[in-house]
């Protein structure tokens, strides 16, 4: 696949899909593949993560067409990235409403900075797939029943999966970066956990602590060429 020349990587130049609506009415978009989906890609889904959407869309618009086996979800949770809060209009952590056997009801706490302590309180919804954007993205999966997902993150640095797939390699060596088979604290009713309750295999790419703008730089286009060629 030829890349598009950088003067005209400023818009996405193919038709993204809807494939559901926010707790506030916005559209759940996703960039479908040509093909068989053997991978789908997504950022994006704590709001204030939003240099994980900008970097996946730096990739993206790298491509004059759709790619063969690669779907992409630029933005999970565009309620929280509008209002730049984690969770979204209903203060529920969407990684933490996936209906998995260890989903939990209590409060989950996240931090505002990585020295911060986790005391700022976030829902898990008032049961498991409570929120639209989860329902949404469940039925996606499912729809395009991919063989991997990559769930793009930020800040922690580092890869997580259980197994060091093609991918997991790449990530880890591009980002040096430490591959973990386990990401180190509880993550009940989390998309990773109810991806392997139903057989995909899912790759977390927390991504380094960088300005969005160095992201680019350092990842942007070696992830595009890796994906141009899968």
């Amino acid at each position: 696949m030829t890349f598009r020349n950088p003067s005209e990587r400023g818009t996405i130049p193919f038709d993204l899909t809807r494939f559901g609506i926010s707790e506030l009415g916005a559209p759940l978009l996703f960039a479908p593949c040509r093909e068989k989906c053997n991978l789908l890609c997504i950022a994006g889904i704590h709001g204030e993560e939003p240099e994980t959407t900008f970097l996946l869309s730096r990739v993206l618009r790298h491509f004059a067409e759709p790619l063969n086996n690669i779907a992409f979800v630029l933005c999970a949770n565009p309620d929280g990235a509008a209002l730049g809060t984690r969770g979204n209009a209903n203060s529920v952590d969407l990684n933490r409403n996936f209906p998995t056997a260890n989903w939990s009801a209590q409060t989950t706490l996240s931090r505002a900075t990585l020295e911060s302590e986790r005391i700022t309180e976030l829902s898990s919804g008032t049961k498991p797939k409570s929120e639209s954007e989860t329902c949404a993205l469940i039925e996606l999966i499912n729809d395009l029943n991919p063989k991997e997902i990559l769930s793009i993150h930020s800040p922690l640095n580092c890869v997580e999966s259980k197994h060091k797939t093609p991918l997991a390699q790449f990530l880890t060596e591009l980002s040096q970066s430490e591959h973990k088979t386990d990401i180190g604290y509880p993550t009940p009713g989390s998309l990773g956990t109810y991806l392997g309750e139903n057989a995909i295999h899912c790759i977390t790419w927390e991504l380094p602590r960088l300005a969005p703008e160095i992201l680019h730089i350092k990842f942007a286009e070696p992830l595009a060429d890796y994906m141009s060629k899968v």
